[in-house]
């Protein structure tokens, strides 16, 4: 019988219910044994649908279940710190979603309680499992578009008129460079190996939504005079991109974050397409994070990227709101 991880979700939310449980059920390596919700009845209800075997009225009932060896937590973003330190205190590994936490600080919190617990936290950065990035970085690797000018990246889509959701409850950690900001941001550290140094970022902030911002376009400066330019919301059109700019060509992601794993390379010898297989990320995503828990593998991602990512994340809110260059 092939081994499994036996996964607890902490929560019902959407990213759960539709991503990341069907992708742990498609991967090699694990199960979804139990779900928790402080409504007894609503993790029934998701446990029913989802042919989860147990469904707990508390978090803490979760925790304490020894039969569950690895914990997913996609509760609003002001939880995951709580909830992830006492998982890893239960001695439960953690793939938490992005972003991580509120702000670098409960990010260091949490690397820290994994280093004092000796178990695995994860950012559920799903696209960074999928083999096309490290084929796109082979192809960045072997000089095909020249030297790195510029990123650009986007992710939107409109969900404004759903007032009442998560995202747009401020103390919660709504708005949208919290919620898909972080997708382009954690994509040109990881093609780049490096860190900005600063940010400027222009929002528009919505009174309607609890004051989050709905929309954000930014720029973050690289060593090298390389700069990432992006834009992230909630209250637009649907886009997913990321575009690399070379000296000799680029390399064009027209989804860049989701589950179409082609993209296109421009350079001296013309267009072609690059088509990388039909793997579900968040099957990638559970299988990578068994393998570290069960120490065949190194993590590829520590802790302490998530809270480099949230560095970043707080200079870009910090411009937002205060319409000025934020050094990170």
């Amino acid at each position: 019988m092939t081994k499994k991880l036996k996964w607890g979700v902490l929560g019902c939310a959407g990213i759960a219910v539709g991503s990341v449980i069907p992708g742990i059920k498609k991967s090699e390596t694990g199960e979804v044994a139990a779900i928790a919700s402080r409504n007894l009845d609503k993790a029934q209800e998701t446990a029913a649908k989802l042919d989860i075997p147990t469904a707990y009225g508390s978090y803490e009932e979760l925790l304490a279940d020894e039969n569950i060896d690895a914990i997913y937590i996609p509760l609003p973003n002001h939880l995951h710190m709580e909830w992830a330190i006492r998982a890893m205190e239960a001695g439960k590994p953690v793939l938490c979603e992005k972003p991580i936490a509120l702000n670098a600080g409960e990010a260091q919190k949490m690397a820290d309680a994994a280093r004092s617990t000796g178990v695995h936290l994860a950012e559920a950065f799903m696209y960074r499992y999928h083999p096309r990035y490290e084929r796109i970085k082979e192809i960045i690797d072997a000089g095909e578009i020249g030297e790195i000018r510029g990123i650009h990246g986007t992710f939107t889509f409109n969900n404004a008129g759903d007032k009442s959701n998560v995202r747009y409850r401020r103390e919660w950690g709504g708005g949208s460079l919290y919620d898909v900001g972080c997708y382009p941001i954690s994509a040109a550290r990881l093609i780049l190996g490096a860190e900005p140094e600063a940010a400027t970022v222009h929002a528009l902030i919505s009174p309607e939504h609890d004051n989050v911002d709905m929309m954000a376009s930014g720029i973050l400066e690289f060593p090298g005079s390389v700069a990432l330019t992006f834009d992230c919301g909630m209250w637009a059109a649907f886009r997913n991109t990321l575009e690399i700019l070379g000296t000799d060509g680029r390399i064009e992601v027209p989804a860049a974050f989701v589950n179409e794993p082609h993209f296109f390379v421009y350079n001296k010898d013309g267009k072609r397409e690059e088509q990388q297989p039909e793997l579900n990320q968040y099957a990638l995503q559970a299988d990578d994070f068994a393998r570290v828990v069960w120490g065949e593998k190194q993590a590829r991602f520590t802790p302490d990227d998530a809270v480099a990512n949230m560095k970043v994340l707080d200079a870009c809110l910090e411009s937002a709101y205060s319409r000025k260059r934020v050094l990170v």
